[in-house]
């Protein structure tokens, strides 16, 4: 029973107007179409259009006078140049006045740089000078070092010897002051008390002395005793009484045998004026 009420809603009733509506849609269109083609034509065509127009005013004016450019301004001129000035002329009185003068630098000059290079030779010579005094005094302290150095070392071994002979039993007396084993060299006592007996009748030697000294006296001789040589060792501080017995000596000429039947040569003796 329903269905047939419900009919209407299967067919749908046809819409009203809707040919109308197609019908405005085309017009449309066609409207659209045609103003679009007029427009490109109407961009198309030439549009230019000549028009004259006339102007009046209502109040007579002037017109302005054309527009001049002013000239440009001339160029400073340039400055006008400097009047020469002419030199003086000089007298020939003048030159050589000038050239004296230049002469006079010129000496002074050359003379102040002899006295710069004397000055520097006196001072290098005095340099040269010093380093010389210097060397001197090192090279005499040197030297005296070296002398006292060797006397030290001769003194000790002087002692040593001495102190080796007082050992070994010398034959000296014990106021002798070598330091061989023998008051002479290789000779006994003896034999050098008969030396000094041959030389010191030729002494002579007048003065008186306080204390006693002892001259050391090398003698050399030939192989019979003949006196071919003397040499004063050790100064017994009185030069007259040294050379005294130097001249002695001189005056003896030969020396006696020894025990031996020879003469020793060199033989060291000894002389006291006390003895």
């Amino acid at each position: 029973m329903h269905t047939a009420s419900r009919f209407e809603f299967n067919h749908p009733a046809p819409r009203q107007g809707l040919l109308r509506a197609y019908g405005l849609a085309l017009l449309i269109h066609g409207l659209l179409l045609a103003a679009l083609t007029w427009g490109v034509n109407w961009r198309r065509s030439d549009t230019s259009l000549s028009v004259e127009a006339e102007l009046w005013s209502a109040v007579p004016q002037q017109a302005a006078p054309p527009l001049v450019e002013p000239e440009p301004a001339p160029e400073p001129a340039p400055p006008p140049p400097p009047p020469k000035v002419e030199e003086p002329r000089q007298s020939e009185a003048d030159i050589a006045l000038a050239r004296e003068k230049e002469r006079q630098a010129k000496e002074k000059l050359e003379q102040a740089r002899l006295e710069k290079e004397k000055l520097a030779r006196e001072k290098e010579r005095e340099r040269q000078e010093r380093e010389k005094k210097l060397a001197e005094e090192k090279k005499k302290k040197e030297l005296e070092a070296k002398r006292k150095e060797e006397a030290e070392a001769k003194q000790r071994r002087d002692e040593n010897l001495k102190r080796m002979a007082g050992l070994a039993g010398a034959t000296g007396a014990p106021t002798a002051t070598g330091n061989a084993q023998k008051s002479a060299g290789g000779i006994s006592s003896s034999y050098a008390g008969r030396i000094r007996a041959r030389i010191k009748p030729n002494i002579v030697f007048p003065d008186e002395l306080a204390t006693n000294p002892s001259a050391e006296v090398e003698v050399r001789t030939s192989p019979d005793g003949t006196i071919v040589g003397r040499k004063l060792l050790k100064s017994s501080g009185v030069p007259n009484w040294d050379e005294a017995v130097l001249k002695a000596i001189d005056k003896t000429d030969t020396l006696p045998r020894n025990e031996e039947g020879v003469v020793p040569s060199p033989m060291t003796i000894i002389f006291r004026p006390k003895d």
